[in-house]
């Protein structure tokens, strides 16, 4: 997945956190901190680096399904009660859009989610004999 990365710098001053539009020259210097070494030269320069990562959302496809002259009406409304929770008066208008217009979207969803849906609908109608096709789309 895609990840937008937010870079944000502040600098310490005094008692209080100040931007990145702070005077030139930088904080005043700090007093050694606890896991700071004494005299080794490397001293912590007061800046923080907060960082902020932002997912992108992902894409969602449209589980189409296809008419065929073959597969029952009530085979297509069980499909669509039983894998993409479809209630009885739902499956049937999406049932009796596919038959009249040759194509209905079942559901939109994510890819991977989608990508199952279609495998289970295709693998239940060929174990139930009929040459029902769902396919997905981008939306």
């Amino acid at each position: 997945m895609d990840s937008l990365r937010i870079d944000c710098e502040w600098r310490l001053t005094g008692d209080r956190l100040g931007g990145p539009n702070e005077p030139p020259g930088g904080p005043p210097q700090q007093p050694p901190r606890r896991d700071d070494k004494e005299g080794d030269g490397e001293g912590r320069s007061g800046a923080l680096t907060l960082t902020r990562t932002r997912t992108k959302k992902p894409s969602m496809y449209k589980v189409l399904m296809l008419n065929d002259d073959y597969t029952p009406m009530e085979f297509v409304v069980d499909v669509l009660e039983h894998i993409f929770q479809k209630n009885r008066e739902e499956a049937t208008k999406i049932m009796l859009h596919v038959h009249q217009k040759g194509v209905g979207v079942c559901g939109v969803y994510t890819y991977e989610i989608a990508e199952t849906k279609v495998t289970q609908t295709v693998d239940y109608a060929r174990k139930n004999q009929h040459p029902l096709q769902c396919t997905l789309e981008k939306e």
